[in-house]
């Protein structure tokens, strides 16, 4: 009998602590976090460092494997989409209108295409300023291990801070050079009939015309580094 009763009194004493195993159990199966960590981590390093300007989707297994490391991507990801964007609406375009021009007649027929994407880079500069501004906030409020925060220092390096360090000194200088050549086809137009065009030369009746229109073109051959520059930073060599 008294068997019995030390046998109750230990099963009671023991009920507790042996629940207490169950979950710590349970919580240690369940934490994902390290599985997760090292998945992103393998992300990170040999696809996203690896992905150049064109950073990929996630997919919803992807998503699942990352846990809440799938913000950490987001922030990224955002400001190289909202960058990408920017150069295809802004800095390609004109780009694009200063390549067509090949002879003097050009510099009037690209001049309105010339004006509209002056206008446009002139608001480009303060979009990306903004979209930095809002991945750095976003990444100094994060709080990673170590081991992840080394390899994703590097990434957004890479796809945040290095682009956007290309950019930002290109942008005015692109868009003074594009305003100078939308000038030379105003000078032209203003010309009327007085000036003429053959074998890819222009002519003109006074020196002074002559000279004025001299003077421009020495204007655009001290800025064509700009042009160069917004080259490299469309096709992704910053």
């Amino acid at each position: 009998m008294a068997v019995g009763i030390k046998s109750k009194t230990f099963a009671r004493w023991l009920a507790p602590v042996i629940a207490l195993l169950v979950v710590f159990q349970l919580t240690a199966c369940g934490d994902k976090e390290p599985e997760q960590r090292k998945a992103f981590i393998d992300y990170l390093q040999n696809t996203v460092m690896r992905s150049g300007q064109n950073l990929p989707t996630l997919s919803e297994d992807q998503k699942q494997k990352f846990g809440p490391y799938v913000n950490d991507y987001t922030i990224i990801l955002t400001f190289s989409r909202q960058m990408k964007q920017s150069v295809d609406n802004s800095l390609a375009p004109a780009v694009n209108s200063i390549a067509q021009i090949r002879v003097p007649q050009d510099y009037m027929s690209q001049k309105a295409a010339l004006q509209q994407a002056a206008g446009t880079l002139n608001t480009l500069a303060q979009q990306i300023q903004t979209a930095k501004a809002t991945a750095d906030t976003a990444q100094a409020a994060l709080k990673q291990p170590e081991d992840l925060k080394a390899v994703y220092s590097q990434v957004y390096a890479q796809d945040v801070t290095k682009p956007a360090n290309a950019l930002l000194p290109v942008v005015p200088a692109l868009a003074s050079f594009t305003q100078d050549i939308a000038a030379v086809g105003d000078f032209l137009a203003q010309q009327g009939t007085q000036a003429g065009f053959a074998n890819g030369g222009v002519q003109f009746p006074t020196q002074q015309q002559a000279t004025q229109y001299n003077a421009l073109m020495t204007g655009l051959l001290g800025k064509q580094q700009a042009l160069v520059d917004a080259q490299k930073i469309i096709v992704g060599n910053f």
